[in-house]
């Protein structure tokens, strides 16, 4: 069976939360199109809130 890609915007959420774990700032996303951009944005939120919670470390 063949794999079916993950959605584009799932992915850009996704890479917007590794960003924000690894400490990379808003200004550095990748994404022009404002969809993707609001994803990896809210992506990268949902990593700097969960850091300043005590998650992660």
């Amino acid at each position: 069976m063949k794999r079916q890609k993950r959605d584009r915007l799932e992915r850009a959420q996704s890479q917007g939360y590794k960003a924000g774990l690894n400490g990379r700032s808003s200004d550095t996303c990748p994404y022009q199109q404002t969809d993707a951009k609001s994803q990896w944005l809210g992506g990268w939120r949902d990593a700097k809130g969960d850091l300043e919670s005590g998650l992660y470390k």
